[in-house]
């Protein structure tokens, strides 16, 4: 059976000395790639023949109490959605008041509401990140500068890279797809009066403990947080997430929603994953992943064509390999779906992301791609 080649890993941020004057590069150019293609691309028609490493939804997921509250939520469809005890019970889980909170169709819809509703001049997302909330932006008509985050720096954020005239700015934590969880401070210094502050926390309750979390904070001027209930929960075709801020931004987000947004199924689930006992299980989940991540990082780390971005708190990895196109096809032919990452702005055609799974499927993924990696080579 074949077994990863031992050697180096080429990369770390770990091992990088942080130069903040290449930390990040302020872009005003919308650039080749494509902001629409999402993990779910990779497995598309073809998904059940792959191993799916290329979206971020944890694996066994819904549960069967989330599954059995959904489904018992199905006998009042006949009824309009009524969101009230959800929200209540979002704002609650987060010590704010109902009036900081909206619930949406998924994060997507909130990037979409951001765009569309509120009076931006000069919006700016920190990249790379989730390419919704720009393609959102662009849709809306605006035009969009980029501050891309470096390599050499491990993807980390420079404060002082983001203008001063941004007076929307977008960053995701933990970000994807580098996994890199940035400090909340050094998020909420960016915060300026006349300035939104959007941070996409849909990944934060994959961190245990929820460290450098942003969400129920009502000391940040400016601040807009999104979180998702898709990746932890496995709920990503019902369509559940929520927005908190200010009650006038809420207010003006609400405004441009139409009538009964989030369907009745999604309210139920909402307000059952705030329960205490959801959020243990979600806490216990995040400390599994976090044991699966250091196992795939030490696999990937014996081999020396591919440099990893180490520092990584999210459910998934970034990576980068010689001839990536060539090997994610190869993956493919063994049986993996990864991400390609050159649909990121700041990443190119040699980035792949992983997503964190069980043990098992880690060990016959290292096996496959030092498979792949030996044919491309080759």
């Amino acid at each position: 059976m074949a077994r990863p080649r031992r050697g180096r890993a080429l990369f770390r941020s770990a091992d990088v000395t942080p130069d903040t004057s290449t930390a990040a590069m302020l872009m005003h150019t919308d650039g080749p790639h494509d902001l629409r293609h999402h993990g779910d691309a990779e497995i598309r028609d073809t998904g059940a023949l792959l191993i799916d490493l290329a979206v971020n939804v944890r694996a066994n997921t819904p549960p069967q109490w989330l599954r059995e509250c959904v489904g018992g939520s199905l006998a009042s469809l006949a009824a309009y959605p009524d969101g009230r005890a959800a929200r209540s019970a979002v704002a609650a889980r987060h010590g704010l008041p109902p009036e900081r909170v909206l619930l949406t169709a998924g994060s997507a819809e909130a990037f979409v509401l951001l765009a569309r509703a509120l009076p931006v001049r000069h919006p700016l997302v920190v990249h790379p990140q989730f390419t919704e909330p720009e393609a959102a932006l662009r849709d809306a008509g605006h035009e969009v500068d980029r501050v891309l985050l470096r390599e050499e720096n491990g993807f980390r954020l420079d404060p002082a890279a983001v203008p001063e005239s941004a007076d929307l700015v977008v960053i995701g934590n933990p970000t994807n797809p580098t996994s890199v969880l940035h400090s909340a401070e050094e998020i909420a210094s960016l915060a300026r009066p006349g300035r939104l502050l959007v941070v996409d926390e849909a990944f934060m309750d994959a961190v245990p403990e929820e460290t450098e979390a942003l969400a129920g904070r009502t000391d940040v001027p400016g601040l807009v947080v999104l979180r998702s209930l898709t990746k932890t929960w496995g709920l990503a075709g019902l369509r559940i997430g929520y927005v908190m801020a200010d009650p006038e931004t809420i207010a003006a987000l609400e405004r441009a929603q139409p009538l009964w947004p989030v369907s009745t199924p999604a309210l139920a689930a909402a307000e059952a994953c705030m329960g205490p006992a959801a959020l243990k299980e979600a806490d216990q989940a995040a400390r599994l992943i976090a044991v699966e991540r250091a196992h795939l990082l030490a696999g990937l780390a014996e081999f020396d064509e591919v440099r990893v971005v180490a520092e990584a708190e999210a459910p998934f990895v970034l990576i980068q390999v010689r001839r990536g196109a060539e090997v994610r096809e190869q993956l493919r032919c063994l049986g993996f779906a990864v991400r390609r990452g050159d649909t990121f702005p700041g990443l190119g055609p040699g980035w792949l992301r992983i997503a964190v799974r069980d043990r098992v499927t880690t060990n016959r993924f290292l096996q496959a791609l030092d498979q792949a990696l030996a044919v491309v080579g080759g």
